[in-house]
């Protein structure tokens, strides 16, 4: 006869875990339910963090128009190397064909003088020492020998010096592409956070920078104040030949700018050379620390790690390359952080 067992019950353990499991599924599928969607960013908001992105990707282009500069002197600095090299290696041939003349000379009237021999079979940089114990040196020899063994030394250190300047290029391009990398995540974080808006928010922003543009130039025309020197005039004329022309990173002109492309380009069309980054800018003349002092065509220094630079315009504005996605324009030199004026 068949037995007939009872179904095993569930455990009262396993019973609670599994009644416990399915009230946290049921309470988390209500939240989930109920849960407010993540709020989009307010323009203000996007505007204040695309802001600070473009501060930063400036900084970077400095530290990269600077990277650009070194890389650019030390190229030439080792061009002007390998040809005094070269020309050099051709003056040490000449020497040594000249002694071997010599060698050649005595060997057709009865045999090379020992003195030379030496030479031809030894290190040159020793022969002198060795063959003045044979008291078999003439002051003809004496003079080739000691020219070859100066060129010798002196090819020695350049080509020290071109090996030196070459790994410092080789760690500048590095720093040039890492400053680039930089710059490209800098502005791209920034795009992204722009894409967030709406075409009528992007376009509130725009006209927001129109109209605080039009104010300042409004405040430069009704301003007194003289130039520094007719020089400094010129630089703020020709900057302001370019107004509405877009603020491009590494750009000097002549149709667009960064910060210190704009100043630097300005300055060399009236015929002074400044240097090409704002931080080297901020050392190019005479410190103005206050700002009722600044006069037309003075730089300005902005930020505490002079990262930014523009020309005063007079009545408290600056005329500047801002940022990515903006272009030269007249701005309040209130807007930003000043640190001291330059007189060039």
């Amino acid at each position: 006869m068949a037995s007939h067992r009872r179904p095993k019950q569930p455990s009262r353990t396993r019973v609670t875990v599994l009644t416990t499991a399915a009230a946290a599924a049921v309470a988390f599928s209500a939240q989930a339910a109920n849960a407010a969607p993540s709020e989009k960013p307010s323009k203000d908001e996007v505007k204040s963090k695309v802001d600070a992105l473009y501060e930063q990707a400036e900084q970077a282009t400095e530290k990269l128009d600077g990277a650009q500069e070194k890389q650019s002197k030390l190229q030439k600095e080792i061009s002007t190397i390998q040809d005094n090299v070269a020309r050099g290696q051709e003056e040490l041939n000449k020497l040594r064909d000249g002694l071997g003349s010599m060698a050649s000379a005595q060997y057709r009237t009865g045999g090379i003088d020992p003195s030379i021999q030496l030479f031809l079979s030894s290190n040159p940089d020793d022969y002198l020492d060795k063959a003045s114990t044979m008291d078999q040196l003439s002051s003809q020899q004496v003079e080739a020998l000691t020219k070859i063994q100066g060129k010798q030394r002196e090819l020695a250190q350049e080509r020290a010096e071109a090996s030196t300047k070459l790994k410092d290029l080789s760690a500048t391009r590095t720093e040039l592409k890492k400053k680039k990398d930089e710059v490209k995540a800098k502005l791209a974080a920034a795009q992204k956070l722009l894409n967030t808006l709406t075409a009528a928010e992007k376009a509130s922003l725009a006209q927001e920078q129109v109209q605080a543009a039009n104010r300042s130039s409004s405040r430069v025309n009704l301003g007194t104040t003289g130039s520094a020197s007719s020089r400094a005039a010129a630089a703020f004329a020709a900057a302001q030949s370019v107004i509405g022309s877009p603020y491009v990173y590494g750009a000097s002109g002549p149709s667009s700018f960064d910060c210190s492309g704009l100043t630097s380009w300005a300055y060399a069309q009236a015929g002074v050379s400044i240097p090409r980054t704002s931080e080297a800018q901020a050392n190019a003349g005479t410190r103005i620390y206050s700002e009722s002092d600044l006069k037309v065509g003075d730089l300005v220094i902005f930020y505490g790690d002079y990262h930014h630079v523009g020309l005063y315009a007079g009545n408290g504005q600056v005329l500047h390359a801002p940022h990515t996605g903006a272009v030269v324009r007249y701005e309040s030199i209130g807007n930003m952080p000043f640190q001291f004026g330059v007189r060039i």
